[in-house]
């Protein structure tokens, strides 16, 4: 069995896929016949082999189905739930969203914003993210090396397609405002909370406070990605607006992706 030196370098290489836990999980899970699987360690999540090991925490896990429960909280109970890594950070939030609750009748807006919860959800987990959190009409997505050094092409890629799947660039316009940051840096990852099935999987640090500060500013049908994470994603930043912006006294450059309304027919 392998020795990790501290808890932190054992989480790290449970969040860069590399963990022996993960590796063995690959070897023995492979030959059972019971798509679909974890993206990481290949658990069944299809019956048969799912009847024997949803039970062991091999399950999918709700803040990405894609991928086990088990991997991402195989350490709850150890000192340090967590570690220092690079990750890339996804924040959209609704733009004039509070005009739009006093415009429409609380049913609809409900139905609207259910609608979003869906459609970023959808998006989010596509795109290979961990969905952190939705806050009201917030949606935060981490991106981790868990599938390689690629997370900031991943989370830029994913703000682009949520954007075109909330109606941004089309021509009939948006069915509802939206506006992204995305930024790349080094935060704490792991579990924060009461020990036990209350942990909340999350990211801590200024990092997240600079992407969430981030799309606060981008307008609908903006992304703003820092220049961390435009060059972490090899982004043609030549051919991109660049802004200079105070986040909360802090001045960050950042460059802005913008979704255009497609032309019309007649134009």
């Amino acid at each position: 069995m392998t020795k990790f030196a501290t808890p932190e370098e054992e989480w790290r290489a449970y969040l860069t896929g590399t963990h022996p836990a993960i590796i063995r999980g690959r070897r023995r899970f492979r030959f059972l016949p019971s798509g679909p699987r974890c993206r990481l360690c290949l658990a069944p999540f299809g019956a048969p082999g799912s009847l024997v090991f949803r039970r062991r925490g091999y399950s999918p896990w709700e803040k990405n189905p894609t991928m086990c429960k088990r991997c991402f909280v195989a350490l709850a109970n150890v000192d340090v739930r967590g570690t220092e890594i690079e990750v890339s950070m996804l924040f959209a939030d609704v733009r004039g969203s509070s005009k739009l609750a006093r415009q429409l009748p609380l049913r609809d807006f409900t139905r609207l914003m259910n609608r979003f919860y869906t459609t970023a959800t959808d998006v989010l987990i596509e795109g290979d993210a961990i969905i952190e959190k939705f806050v009201g009409d917030e949606v935060v997505g981490l991106f981790l090396p868990w599938l390689g050094q690629d997370h900031a092409r991943r989370a830029v890629e994913t703000a682009d397609r949520l954007l075109r799947a909330t109606g941004h660039g089309s021509a009939d316009g948006p069915w509802l405002p939206l506006g992204a940051g995305v930024h790349t840096g080094t935060a704490f990852v792991g579990l924060v909370g009461p020990r036990g099935e209350a942990s909340e999987f999350t990211a801590l640090g200024e990092p997240m406070n600079t992407a969430a500060h981030l799309a606060s500013q981008a307008a609908s049908g903006e992304i703003l990605v820092t220049v961390q994470a435009a060059e972490a994603a090899a982004l043609p930043d030549e051919r991109l607006e660049r802004r200079h912006l105070s986040l909360k006294g802090h001045l960050v450059d950042a460059f802005v992706i913008s979704e255009q309304p497609a032309p019309s027919a007649s134009g």
